[in-house]
């Protein structure tokens, strides 16, 4: 759909005029680099890498699922996605298996 991600793209969204068909992965981040500062937030503390961290984190602790978490990141190995939650890997992995019983 044109409206989902476009993944392995420079692109994040889809712009709203033909000249400017998309937005940019900068442009998103000045777009909530401004709304940061808009409601009076450290922009250092909140920026589109914390937003996909701590999104990603909270599926995690709620799903314990963590091939979804990888495919989410877009993540080839299991040690990666671990190591961006902070988690140890026999935990993760424990977690993982609860999960799926």
């Amino acid at each position: 759909m044109e409206d989902e991600l476009m993944v392995g793209s420079e692109y994040l969204r889809p712009g709203r005029f033909h000249e400017r068909l998309h937005i940019s992965t900068r442009q998103y981040a000045r777009i909530v680099r401004d709304w940061v500062t808009s409601i009076d937030l450290e922009v250092n503390t909140y920026g589109t890498h914390s937003i996909r961290r701590t999104k990603v984190t909270q599926i995690y602790e709620k799903a314990g699922n963590l091939r979804a978490v990888q495919l989410l990141l877009g993540h080839t190995k299991k040690d990666s996605t671990v190591r961006y939650l902070g988690v140890e890997l026999e935990d993760a992995l424990a977690i993982a298996h609860a999960n799926e019983i």
